[in-house]
């Protein structure tokens, strides 16, 4: 299954006493899928997954499962290593992984094909490829993503660079066969869309979640007069949502909306301050005020 559409990472609300809340994590999936998602993502940044014990990952990627079943939707998980891999086996539901280009030691591109070739020639799900080069220190250039989608077991790639670059202009105008380009810079995703992304993994979209999936079907559909202004209003509640590290912001706007117990975020994140979540919740009500 080659992912595209809308997809969201899912955050980890927590409850009063700082556990996981399940029923509201499963409510909001649920929401998520009735608004237009196509998948859900389970485990990823945005689910403050380094903060979460074995425990509570198991119960979260159940939660998130289990909607994702019932909707019949797409379920990415994030798994970076063969242990990790490995224990997906056991869940149907699991279309890919979502695996992080290997963060900190700036192997070299050579290595990163090969480093992928080696976990997609063992993992029970396909691949998705995280890239996001201002976290892991390591650049990709467009004939290296090129060679990356060619990999047996790769069906796409996050691709978060911090903006639009000519890798990623050459790349789009000349795309894989069968190989799904998703955006993960929620503030940029209108312009990719444009140049022919096949949808996005946006934590953003946590809000107002029917106008990012109308959003990813109007450009795929080439509507442009709809797509333009619904993407310049999204952009800037992309902004304020991550104007403070993700993702306070979105939970505390959620928090805002009682559709999650606290705002809560774990060590080493802070919770978002009064201001960033009063201009999200503008942001917000600019988006919803207008049809989408």
């Amino acid at each position: 299954m080659t992912p595209v559409g809308l997809y969201v990472p899912m955050i980890t609300p927590f409850d009063e006493r700082g556990g996981v809340a399940l029923d509201a994590l499963s409510t909001l999936a649920h929401e998520m899928l009735t608004a237009g998602a196509a998948g859900l993502v389970a485990l990823g940044t945005t689910a403050e997954a380094h903060a979460l014990s074995a425990v509570e990952q198991h119960t979260v990627v159940d939660a998130i499962a289990a909607a994702c079943r019932e909707h019949r939707a797409g379920l990415l998980v994030g798994a970076h290593t063969d242990q990790e891999l490995r224990s997906l086996a056991e869940r149907p539901e699991v279309t890919a992984a979502l695996c992080l280009v290997p963060p900190f030691l700036r192997p070299g591109e050579e290595a990163v094909l090969a480093h992928y070739a080696r976990l997609a020639a063992d993992s029970p799900v396909p691949l998705v490829a995280y890239h996001v080069p201002y976290r892991t220190g390591q650049q990709l250039h467009a004939d290296t993503l090129r060679r990356l989608a060619g990999l047996p077991g790769l069906v796409g790639i996050k691709h978060a660079v911090g903006g639009i670059d000519a890798d990623t202009i050459a790349l789009l105008a000349d795309p894989p066969p069968g190989f799904a380009v998703l955006g993960g810079e929620d503030a940029y995703i209108s312009p990719l869309l444009a140049l022919g992304a096949h949808g996005g993994i946006l934590a953003s979209a946590h809000l107002a979640t029917a106008a990012y999936a109308d959003l990813v079907a109007a450009w795929r559909s080439g509507d442009v007069r709809r797509a333009r202004p619904l993407g310049h209003r999204l952009a800037a509640l992309s902004a304020a949502l991550f104007a403070e590290p993700n993702p306070a912001v979105v939970k505390a706007v959620l928090h805002a909306q009682g559709r999650i117990p606290t705002p809560l975020v774990r060590p080493p994140l802070l919770p978002a301050t009064q201001m960033a979540t009063a201009r999200a919740l503008s942001c917000l009500s600019g988006v919803t005020a207008v049809p989408a």
